[in-house]
């Protein structure tokens, strides 16, 4: 196996040949033959450095595998990965993102995992079926759940004393919100709080804090049919963008990993996000750090338990069954997840969540209090996007960009982006 120095330093190697490698044929044809399997993800530092050492407890445990392994950040990982399905070389397992899911599900690119986990290959005794169905589209398994997330509201407890703000996230308002952002702004000349990028993950949620949803259940169309709702959203980042509380896109895009955001720096008093990603920034900074409920979460049950997300195996794969093998023990193997932890959410096997408990630090501990605390005022999880979801969550990101920047006014944006949104989805129809 490549060392992991080595691979930080070439992964973009590996992705830019992927499409002419092998995805690891055996010499042979004997069991005792290497075979080659490649694992690609996204994620920050602290995740390339313990995914490593699970593939190395991996390989040696199995000597007749080796694995190769691609990562990046989140949008460098997308980039990759398209061209690699357009060549039929995708990684023998890909961590995949709801976002996607139907997209590369639905276009007939990945594996249905449901003849894995029926012959125990993916032993799921002791995980949840309504944990594995989110994975599902239609009756295809395309995507295995690593483990449970919640959205959060992660806070710089020091910046927040020293702006004389309390907050209360049991019970603490959109409004609060925003006044809570503004003081921060006034008296750190910080953020008040990162620009809840991207905008398919907050405006949706703040659209389930109203009771409605995103996307129909047919995923044909948008769900809300009420344009005002999209338009006291974007007004209510402009206000915080007039307050310099809130940064403008050019300013988020900087922000390319965990290492780089606002919190980590030092440069907000809040951090929109979802509940595994506390651990990373606890990891990155010395400041001490809260799990918050986000604001009105509890009228209309607006959190939700959310696959984190998922581990896929493409029909292009040459080793579908070696592929099973490894999520299998990567998400029911006690040690591994002792490295693991809560980092891609809390685990779907129960008994690894039980017999790592006592491993866990204090800020692995409030993640896992979290999840178990968010999800008992929690409704129903949507189902994964529809196909053509990452172009609706493209022209979203694209008016949400036009309106923050005063190009159009969020009345214009919001006529443009459902014309925009609702001829994609027609397509489904």
């Amino acid at each position: 196996m490549k060392k992991f120095g080595i691979i930080a330093l070439s992964f973009i190697l590996l992705f830019s040949l992927a499409a002419c490698s092998s995805s690891g044929k055996e010499t042979s044809g004997g069991k005792d033959d290497k075979i080659t399997l490649r694992v690609a993800w996204w994620g920050g530092q602290p995740r390339h450095d313990y995914t490593m050492k699970v593939i190395e407890m991996y390989e040696k445990a199995h000597p007749n595998i080796e694995i190769e392994a691609e990562f990046a950040n989140f949008d460098d990982y997308w980039k990759k990965l398209a061209p690699m399905a357009a060549a039929n070389q995708l990684p023998d397992i890909i961590q995949m993102d709801t976002a996607y899911l139907s997209q590369y599900g639905e276009k007939g690119q990945l594996e249905d995992l449901t003849k894995y986990t029926e012959d125990g290959t993916i032993d799921v005794s002791s995980i949840d079926e309504n944990t594995i169905s989110g994975g599902k589209i239609g009756d295809n398994l395309y995507g295995f759940n690593l483990g449970s997330n919640v959205l959060s509201v992660i806070t710089n407890d020091d910046m927040l004393t020293d702006s004389g703000v309390e907050l209360n996230d049991e019970a603490w308002t959109w409004d609060q919100f925003v006044q809570m952002a503004t003081d921060v702004q006034k008296s750190t000349d910080k953020y008040g709080t990162n620009g809840m990028n991207p905008a398919d993950v907050f405006f949706p949620y703040y659209l389930r804090t109203q009771g409605e949803r995103f996307y129909n259940e047919a995923g044909n169309g948008l769900a809300y049919k009420d344009d005002q709702l999209f338009v006291d959203y974007f007004n209510m980042q402009l206000d915080l963008v007039d307050a310099k509380a809130f940064p403008t896109p050019d300013v988020q895009a900087q922000v390319k990993g965990l290492e780089d955001d606002f919190i980590v720096k030092g440069n907000a008093a809040m951090t929109w996000n979802w509940s595994n990603q506390y651990l990373g920034f606890a990891q990155l900074t010395d400041s001490p750090l809260s799990l918050n409920l986000p604001p009105e979460q509890a009228d209309n049950t607006a959190l939700f338990l959310k696959p984190s997300m998922y581990f896929s195996v493409p029909k292009s794969s040459e080793h579908k069954e070696e592929a099973a093998k490894f999520i299998d023990f990567f998400v029911n193997d006690v040690e591994a997840n002792k490295l693991i932890k809560g980092d891609r959410g809390v685990p779907v096997s129960s008994k690894v969540m039980e017999a790592i408990k006592p491993e866990l630090t204090e800020e692995e501990t409030k993640i896992f209090e979290y999840v178990e605390m968010a999800s008992q005022n929690a409704s129903k999880a949507d189902p994964p996007d529809p196909l053509g979801s990452a172009e609706v969550m493209k022209a979203l990101k694209d008016v949400s960009e036009q309106i923050l920047f005063k190009k159009i006014t969020p009345d214009a944006g919001a006529k443009t982006f459902r014309t925009k949104a609702e001829e994609i989805l027609a397509r489904n129809k």
